[in-house]
């Protein structure tokens, strides 16, 4: 099981919009998000349900669809379900103060032979998302302590052609960009 004490820790619930530190139910299927945050740094964060939690990585230059791209994608504080729909700007001064957008969201499958959390504890993690960005076979490995790689699978959805982060920088939900959501 994953764990949300960390998260608790960092924010200030009374400032801030984010959703608190409660467990969800599990879904149907394992569900994953990809929040694009515009806080000291540009960033986009990958969260992956694993054990009730949303295990999180934050990838600086965002996922690429080609294959010789390997990402890296820094290990950060669990997060609950909640934050799957979360969008809006986190307060300056607040842990995390910037915009975010839902870039992307859907649900995974495991491709690893062993169950998520076991597969991350290992240091490498096959998964195929169906999102409405991003499809097919993705991997995360780590490199050493909180670093990993994030690499798109060899597949049908691979794309060498585009830079899905730059070509389409809007929500998913929503359709506005870091900066329509910045600008209230």
């Amino acid at each position: 099981m994953g764990e949300l004490s960390t998260y608790r820790r960092k924010r200030d619930f009374a400032r801030t919009p984010e959703p608190g530190p409660r467990r969800a139910k599990p879904a149907k299927h394992l569900r994953y998000v990809v929040q694009k945050h515009d806080a000291s740094r540009l960033h986009y964060d990958v969260r992956l349900e694993v054990g009730g939690v949303m295990k999180s990585w934050a990838v600086p230059k965002g996922p690429s669809l080609n294959p010789t791209h390997k990402r890296l994608a820094v290990m950060t504080e669990d997060h609950p379900i909640a934050y799957n729909r979360f969008e809006g700007v986190i307060p300056e001064g607040e842990y995390g103060g910037g915009s975010v957008i839902i870039w992307d969201r859907g649900w995974y499958e495991n491709r690893s032979d062993d169950p998520p959390a076991r597969a991350i504890v290992k240091g490498t993690f096959t998964f195929e998302l169906h999102g409405k960005k991003l499809r097919g076979r993705f991997t995360l490995r780590r490199m050493d302590g909180k670093d990993w790689l994030l690499i798109k699978g060899n597949d049908e959805y691979a794309d060498r052609t585009i830079d899905i982060a730059a070509d389409r920088p809007e929500s998913v939900v929503t359709g506005r960009t870091v900066e329509q959501v910045a600008a209230g």
